[in-house]
C-alpha cells in the first residue's frame, strides 16, 4: 500500500464515519478505484486501524459525556446515566449477533460489488431524505427506540449504507430529538469497534508488516483527524436539518457507481 493511497483512505474513512454517506460504501468504491491490490490480510489490518482512529475521534469529542456515564457506571444507582449506558447496550444487541452469526455471509458483500454498494446508497439517499423531512422531533431515547435504532446499525453493516445515517434517520424518524439523535448515533458505535479490534487481535486476523507501519500510521492519523472534524460537523448539521444535501450525494454516488458497474 502507498503512503498516499493510505491517507486518502484515512480521509474518507474519517468524514464517511461520521457523515451520512456510508465510510464502507465509500472504501469499497475507491479500493475498486485503486485497484485494491495489497493482500487480504493487510486490508482487513488497515480498516481495523481506521475504524480504531474514528473510535478515538469519537471518545475525544464525547469525552464530557463518556466520563458522566462511567461516573454513573460506577456509582451503581438507577439513574440517567446508567440508563443510558443500558440503552447503548441494547442498541448494540442486533449487530453483534449479526457479527456472531452472519460473519461469513456479511463478508461476501465486501469483494467489489460496486452495483450492490450504488443501490444500497440509493437506500441511504431515501433515507436522509425522509428524515429531513421529519417534524416533531422532542422525544428522548426510550429502551425500545434503542432497540429499533440498533436494527438500523446492523443493516447498516452492509456496504453502502450508511451507518451514521441509517441510526440519526431511524431516530428523526421515531421523534427524538436531533443532537439526541447524533449523539445516541455516534456513541453507539464506539464499544462495537473496540469489540471488533479485540476480536480481530485475538483471533490472530490482525498481521502487522514492517513496510506497511509508515502507511497504516499516516491512515491512522489522516483517518484521526478527519473523524474529529467530521462528528463535530455532522452534530451541527443534523441539528440544522441539513440532511438533503447528503441525500443528494448519496444518490448521484449511488447512481455513478450503478452505471460504472454496468459498463
Amino acid at each position: 500500500m502507498e503512503l498516499l493511497e493510505a491517507i486518502v483512505l484515512g480521509i474518507i474513512q474519517g468524514l464517511t464515519e461520521f457523515l451520512p454517506v456510508s465510510s464502507s460504501g465509500h472504501l469499497e468504491l475507491v479500493k475498486a478505484l485503486f485497484g485494491n491490490t495489497y493482500i487480504p490480510e493487510e486490508s482487513l489490518t488497515f480498516t481495523v486501524v481506521l475504524h480504531f482512529a474514528t473510535a478515538l475521534s469519537t471518545l475525544v469529542v464525547f469525552r464530557k459525556e463518556v466520563i458522566e456515564i462511567l461516573k454513573g457506571l460506577l456509582q451503581f444507582k438507577w439513574n440517567e446515566e446508567l440508563q443510558f449506558s443500558l440503552k447503548i447496550i441494547a442498541s448494540m444487541i442486533p449487530a453483534v449477533i449479526i457479527g456472531l452469526f452472519f460473519e461469513e455471509q456479511l463478508e461476501t458483500f465486501f469483494d467489489g460489488t460496486i452495483l450492490f454498494v450504488g443501490l444500497m446508497l440509493l437506500i441511504t439517499a431515501l433515507l436522509l431524505l425522509l428524515a429531513d423531512k421529519a417534524k416533531n422531533t422532542h422525544k428522548n431515547i426510550t429502551f425500545k427506540s434503542a432497540i429499533l435504532i440498533g436494527i438500523s446499525q446492523a443493516i447498516a453493516m452492509l456496504p453502502g449504507i450508511s451507518r451514521s445515517g441509517a441510526t440519526i434517520s431511524t431516530s428523526v424518524l421515531l421523534g427524538i430529538d436531533r443532537t439526541k439523535a447524533a449523539r445516541f448515533s455516534f456513541l453507539m458505535v464506539v464499544p462495537l469497534i473496540f469489540g471488533k479490534v479485540a476480536k480481530d487481535i485475538l483471533g490472530g486476523e490482525i498481521s502487522f508488516n514492517s513496510s506497511q507501519i509508515a502507511p497504516m500510521t499516516a491512515g491512522f492519523i489522516a483517518a484521526f483527524i478527519a473523524g474529529l472534524l467530521a462528528c463535530n460537523w455532522m452534530i451541527v448539521l443534523v441539528k440544522k436539518s441539513n440532511l438533503s444535501y447528503f441525500s443528494i450525494y448519496c444518490a448521484i454516488i449511488g447512481l455513478v457507481a450503478i452505471g460504472y458497474s454496468l459498463t
